[in-house]
């Protein structure tokens, strides 16, 4: 794979940049592992000495300041300030690039900008022989899915696009997966043998604080669970990767997709935290949810029959996510001289804030009878620095071509047919109390056992 040989960000002066990606950029130079042109695209009118103090104060508030890394880091940048609209704003972008043979285009705007930028950057000669980062959402459903696709694909190969989702970045999404292929144990019971069900919960104890009129357009469903929480689950469930290209881990992970019937309706509840209504930019009658629980089915050999439940919200009980992995219950322990059910064994991988993977065993207790209790057993215990910024692992990824940590067209298009049939209105949104666990209908969805909930906090479901 061939590295790029500049980088041209759009977007320069917005939230995203600020916050994650001048940080990241001043990483990967701390590193030694960025050192070609960057030249920044905006319409902010400023000079170049006041965007390079908007840098200065990107790292300051978010990257740790280093004036050696600073004046690296700067020393790299070239502006460019014009209007998006106007063909002279890339007329000025050609003459930055100074020759450049294999551009990396970062489009951190909004998706509806997109195919006015790529029409400009193929008609001044800036989009031949170059990749292109864009971020999600990516589309709202799959209609708009696939008219941004074409939209990219009018100046830039399939191979050549890269879709950032910061979460394939983060290390514990990362040892995840490693986890499932690294250890011979895990292989021989991980299938519907064995397996009793699996759920994955991403619960936050915030709201949506302040972005009520960009959470009004998206919901939990569009804005987690399409996306991060479908990435994760595809990473439980696939086949290990095959063939040494980058396309192997991708593959894989779209063939669990593939499995995946379109999620039903009744299987499906979603909910809206008492006050979310108040929040300023949202509807006084919003129907937006702000917590989904659905259950899922992958029609494989593997997992034929076995339930996947997904669960993520806001003004839960606590911030975490994890992927609770519940096995077959095993006999009565009478050869042991135990009358009644073990302990059902389960695997815990959690993944923010804390990292760690476990698995609750069933041990005896003391004492003269043969009972016994569980305990947990502590495969991989890190601590919940995650080392390698996503957004500076996957930049320096898509710069160096490599697309494994990123998400391909085929993806998109079948998580969007997954949840094709529950977006919207399709099910009743149902209140709840914040610092619980959502409505209890979700209790409903899930039956015996019921969630496993992160941290120890079991607060029960109430609705509102």
């Amino acid at each position: 794979m061939e590295s790029s040989d500049a980088l041209v960000f759009f977007g320069a002066t917005g939230n995203l940049a600020h916050k994650k990606i001048f940080p990241a950029l001043a990483a990967l130079v701390s590193r030694g592992k960025l050192n070609i042109p960057i030249i920044a695209v905006s319409r902010s009118g400023d000079t170049h000495e006041q965007f390079l103090e908007r840098i200065r104060a990107s790292l300051d508030d978010h990257g740790g300041f280093d004036e050696k890394v600073f004046t690296q880091l700067t020393a790299l940048v070239r502006q460019v300030d014009g209007d998006y609209a106007d063909i002279a704003t890339f007329r000025k972008l050609k003459k930055e690039l100074k020759g450049a043979r294999r551009p990396i285009h970062y489009l951190a705007i909004p998706p509806s900008l997109f195919e006015t930028v790529i029409d400009s950057l193929a008609e001044v000669g800036c989009a031949e022989n170059a990749r292109v980062i864009v971020e999600k959402p990516f589309g709202r459903d799959l209609a708009s899915a696939r008219e941004l696709n074409a939209a990219l694909h009018k100046a830039f190969d399939e191979s050549s696009v890269f879709r950032i989702d910061h979460y394939l970045g983060k290390e514990a999404i990362l040892g995840l997966s490693y986890f499932r292929f690294a250890n011979t144990f895990l292989e021989p019971i991980w299938n519907r043998l064995y397996v009793k069900s699996v759920q994955i919960t991403m619960a936050e104890n915030f709201g949506v604080e302040g972005r009520g009129a960009f959470y009004e357009e998206v919901g939990a469903l569009r804005d987690v669970v399409q996306n991060h929480m479908l990435q994760v689950l595809a990473m439980v469930a696939m086949e290990p990767p095959s063939g040494r290209g980058t396309e192997g881990l991708r593959d894989e992970k779209v063939k669990v997709l593939r499995a995946m019937p379109p999620i039903c309706p009744t299987d499906v509840v979603r909910g809206q935290y008492e006050g979310y209504r108040n929040e300023p930019g949202v509807k006084p009658e919003s129907t937006t949810e702000t917590f989904v629980a659905l259950k899922a089915q992958i029609d494989t050999w593997r997992w034929s029959g076995v339930p996947f439940y997904i669960r993520a919200g806001k003004g839960l009980a606590t911030t975490a996510t994890e992927v609770f992995v519940e096995l077959q219950n095993p006999p009565t322990g009478v050869q042991l001289g135990q009358t009644g059910p073990m302990s059902t064994n389960s695997l815990l991988f959690k993944l923010s804030p804390d990292v760690s993977i476990s698995l609750a065993a069933n041990v005896k207790a003391p004492g003269e009878e043969m009972a016994g209790r569980t305990v947990e057993l502590a495969f991989n215990d890190l601590p919940s620095a995650d080392g390698l910024d996503p957004y500076e692992r996957l930049l320096g990824d898509a710069i160096d071509g490599d697309t494994t940590l990123f998400t391909r067209e085929d993806f998109v298009d079948e998580a969007w047919k997954v949840v094709a049939n529950v977006l919207g209105d399709a099910t009743a949104v149902h209140p709840y109390f914040r610092d619980g666990w959502g409505p209890e209908a979700a209790d409903r969805l899930i039956g015996e056992g019921g969630w496993h909930n992160p941290n120890g906090h079991n607060t029960k479901t109430q609705e509102g």
